[in-house]
């Protein structure tokens, strides 16, 4: 499998911002990519105002996802991504959302929120409540989480032992001190320790770090990008996860049971 990681910074206006995701995913086509992963929270950003959420939010069948659907249409491009839907009282969901030839194949509501290091998502945004599915891209599946479920090992695990073999985090991580140190081994450690891959997309601009990167199951970046707008690549290796497996039998060694949730 080939996949892409587009990163940007997410503007005020949405109809610049799917611009950008149409333009992405163009340029993902062109070089041949099974799947493009896109950061959190696309659809509008201003850090100035932290209500943007609410503000911007959009049914999946308002105009900005009803126009990425369209340019994915005569694709096998798989194209992952979050954005902020309507979730009734003034709430939203956090929805990671999958896309392939004009059609949502998977969605999935962030578990977990970040309210930490000073900030609240849960002021504006309702937690989900179910475990995401698994995708199967270019013969291999794939496992959703969203930016801050990095820090909890439980759902990576999760869906490794539920079949993944690469774990898609589209992010928008804040900078701070130590943020990008924590970025790296968060991603790192939630490969090494699944042998498996995890692709991690990160929003860019003045707000968040970018550093997408792609992490194999040994723990090693094959690619990744600056703190600047960037389009990057990696080859997901089947031979490699199973070599990985078989030197590293993190999976067969365990002694707990699978995570459940709470």
């Amino acid at each position: 499998m080939k996949v892409a990681l587009g990163q940007f910074a997410v503007r005020r206006e949405w109809q610049e911002n799917v611009k950008t995701c149409i333009d992405l995913m163009a340029q993902a086509q062109q070089a041949a990519a099974d799947l493009l992963v896109l950061p959190e929270g696309v659809l509008a950003r201003d850090i100035a105002d932290p209500d943007i959420v609410l503000k911007s939010a959009q049914p999946l069948d308002g105009p900005f996802v009803t126009q990425l659907l369209a340019a994915s249409r005569g694709s096998a491009l798989t194209v992952v991504m979050c954005v902020h839907v309507p979730a009734g009282h003034e709430r939203v969901f956090n929805l990671l959302i999958a896309m392939r030839n004009g059609e949502i194949i998977a969605q999935y509501r962030k578990l977990h929120l970040y309210d930490a290091f000073s900030v609240k998502e849960s002021t504006n945004v309702s937690p989900g409540d179910a475990i995401p599915p698994l995708l199967e891209v270019a013969g291999l599946k794939v496992g959703l989480m969203t930016c801050y479920d990095v820090r909890f090992p439980e759902l990576a695990r999760r869906l490794v032992l539920d079949g993944a073999e690469l774990l898609v985090l589209p992010s928008a991580w804040l900078r701070g001190p130590l943020k990008e140190a924590h970025w790296e081994v968060l991603v790192t450690a939630r490969a090494l320790e699944n042998t498996c891959y995890v692709a991690a997309a990160g929003e860019c601009g003045p707000r968040n770090i970018g550093n997408s990167m792609v992490v194999d199951p040994l723990g090693v970046a094959v690619a990744r990008a600056a703190e600047g707008p960037a389009l990057i690549f990696a080859e997901i290796d089947p031979l490699r996860i199973a070599y990985a497996r078989s030197v590293l039998p993190v999976l067969e060694n365990r002694r707990f049971e699978t995570p459940q949730l709470s």
